[in-house]
């Protein structure tokens, strides 16, 4: 089994388990931390979502990031998972593995990886019909993915990717 998927309907709690940690996270981050977002689905009013709270950091750069920082987001419940993969951000979990609560991504702030989560949540929350087809995509591969986290993720990558580019597209029409 490589981690249970489910899908559950959006809740008024996702909010307010973001708003309670980013209070832990900024206090673990005090001096380097500019800005605290709230993203994935779990941003997204009325979005269906594995209620995994993910939530993003920027920084100015990722390597004032020091492991004394690390060390006091520990101490906050976050694991740090070192993903090589993925150079342009950090990563940290709270929660057993493949099961957690609440995911941390550092990201430089105002770069092209931080617009993109913000225009993707900004997005959903702005086109309902896209939310619509998001939400009716992971029930779906909730049903043929149940037992495989990774394959579940896997699977609706194109759509992701298909939705940030919309998404891009859109920002950029209503910013020129």
């Amino acid at each position: 089994m490589r981690g249970k998927v489910e899908i559950h309907e959006y809740s008024p709690d996702w909010p307010k388990s973001y708003e309670a940690e980013r209070d832990a996270i900024l206090t673990a981050l005090q001096g380097i931390c500019e800005h605290m977002e709230h993203i994935g689905s779990t941003s997204v009013p009325g979005l269906a979502a594995k209620p995994v709270i993910d939530m993003m950091a920027g920084v100015q750069e990722l390597c004032l990031v020091t492991p004394d920082y690390i060390k006091r987001l520990e101490a906050a419940g976050y694991e740090y998972v070192h993903k090589p993969e993925f150079p342009e951000r950090m990563f940290f979990r709270k929660g057993l593995w493949r099961a957690g609560t609440h995911h941390l991504h550092i990201y430089e702030h105002g770069g092209e990886h931080w617009l993109q989560n913000i225009r993707f949540r900004d997005y959903l929350i702005k086109h309902p019909e896209a939310r619509r087809e998001y939400a009716a995509l992971k029930k779906e591969l909730q049903t043929l993915y149940s037992d495989d986290r990774v394959r579940y993720t896997e699977v609706k990558a194109p759509f992701i990717s298909n939705m940030m580019e919309r998404a891009r597209r859109d920002w950029e029409s209503a910013n020129h």
